[in-house]
């Protein structure tokens, strides 16, 4: 691929615009991030707010911890953290350096503001508004399809910004960019790595360090030293272990910072954890790690762009299946071996559901790097999945297609379903 294409460019775009730092787990640095803007622009502290958000962000925020707030949950503390923590500018990384003296603030805070919840209407399965209130002042911020698109801004009932309704259906479909399978190869291999070296740098850096703090301490369900303890540490347990410990730390208040993939924290370390892992096993250079991570994260954000940033479908199987596809070309695998390794793996973990943040994230993590690297030694050993077998097509993008449909349509039954069953 020429350096100077529009191609090019627009995949550097893509890796630019989607592997970010995030602190902790997105949906909750949603709300925070929506408070802290929302206050800004009312220009005092808020004495009421009202957070209307869809229920698949509801359903992400129940149960995990808000980072940077001593271990407390739920929009409720999402909010009030924005407020305290304020600088809207840091975006994902607004929370990063709440203090002792904060903590308390928040709490505080939450003794004496009212904080309102209610679900939003609409079909948008990303969509926050949050109206703060002092006196009869009134400021409010609406972000829709991504954690940091504000798409309205009002002040006192003047509005100040209104972006136009971007193409979507259900909240999942945005502009598609030109992305395959076989544009991902081509620009992995023929990339000048000065393009991409400072973006995947600190992907390496940032989410190898959260997976190390989770093997070394506590969180959650401990997957990864389970993994380790019971089956030994063979490279393909390490890879599986890893990235489970890493989203166990994330998922549980380590207050570590993550580079995202596709909107999420325990995406970003499932595409780049267990292809860090199998470069240092093997032995790896430097670029072909880099070559690696590309593929892997393409491959990711790829598989995300028709099912849309939150769905009932599980976002660890679109990582596990670019972890597997990054894999398989670190072992040697071409073309050939990639697109089926990919296609091995979405055949069998596409049911896995998603219902919410929490420590379950890094089991359903480990199940789906584990089934991206069955998925190339399967082909290694002349099996695979083919055209009729499920939900498998003849061709890579056929079949990716398939897994688009279902996690966006297929599956919207589910997530309502997910929902009324966690919030009622």
């Amino acid at each position: 691929m020429e350096r100077e294409s529009s191609v090019y460019k627009e995949y550097l775009q893509i890796l630019e615009r989607e592997l970010v730092p995030a602190f902790g787990c997105t949906e909750p640095i949603a709300i925070a991030y929506g408070t802290a803007l929302a206050a800004d622009i009312l220009g005092k502290m808020p004495e009421k707010i009202r957070v209307e958000a869809s229920g698949n962000i509801i359903k992400n925020v129940k149960s995990v911890i808000v980072p940077g707030t001593g271990g407390m949950k739920g929009i409720q503390t999402a909010a009030a953290a924005g407020v305290v923590a304020g600088h809207p500018e840091r975006k994902l990384e607004l929370l990063e350096e709440l203090t002792r003296e904060d903590q308390q603030a928040i709490r505080d805070y939450l003794k004496k503001a009212e904080i309102q919840i209610q679900k939003a209407g609409g079909c948008r399965t990303f969509d926050l508004t949050v109206t703060v209130w002092s006196g009869v002042r009134e400021a409010k911020v609406q972000i829709a399809d991504s954690h940091t698109n504000v798409v309205h801004i009002e002040k006192n009932g003047r509005v100040l910004r209104e972006e136009e309704e971007t193409a979507h259906e259900n909240g999942a479909r945005e502009e598609r960019p030109a992305l395959s399978i076989e544009g991902i190869l081509d620009f992995a291999m023929t990339s000048d790595i000065r393009d991409v070296e400072e973006l995947l740098d600190r992907q390496i850096r940032y989410n190898m360090a959260i997976a190390e703090e989770g093997m070394k301490h506590d969180y959650g369900a401990n997957i990864g030293k389970v993994l380790l303890a019971s089956y030994g540490d063979d490279v393909k347990i390490r890879a599986r272990a890893k990235a489970a410990a890493g989203s166990d730390a994330r998922m549980n208040g380590c207050e570590l910072p993550v580079v995202i993939n596709s909107g999420s924290g325990n995406q970003g370390i499932t595409v780049s954890v267990p292809v860090i892992e199998y470069a240092a096993e093997l032995g790896a250079g430097r670029e072909k790690l880099y070559r690696a991570l590309l593929i892997s994260n393409l491959t990711a954000i790829h598989l995300k762009k028709g099912i849309g940033r939150l769905s009932a479908y599980c976002g660890a199987v679109s990582a596990g299946t670019g972890a597997g596809a990054g894999i398989a070309y670190l072992m040697g695998g071409g073309y050939e071996e990639i697109v089926h390794t990919i296609v091995n793996t979405l055949a069998n973990v596409s049911g896995i559901v998603c219902d919410g943040a929490k420590a379950s994230c890094a089991a359903k993590i480990a199940s789906a790097v584990d089934a991206g690297i069955l998925g190339f030694y399967m082909y290694r050993n002349g099996q695979e999945f083919v055209d009729g077998d499920g939900i498998v097509k003849k061709g890579v993008e056929s079949t990716i297609a398939n897994i688009a449909r279902l996690g966006r349509d297929g599956m919207r039954e589910t997530d309502r379903e997910i929902i009324d069953m966690m919030i009622g």
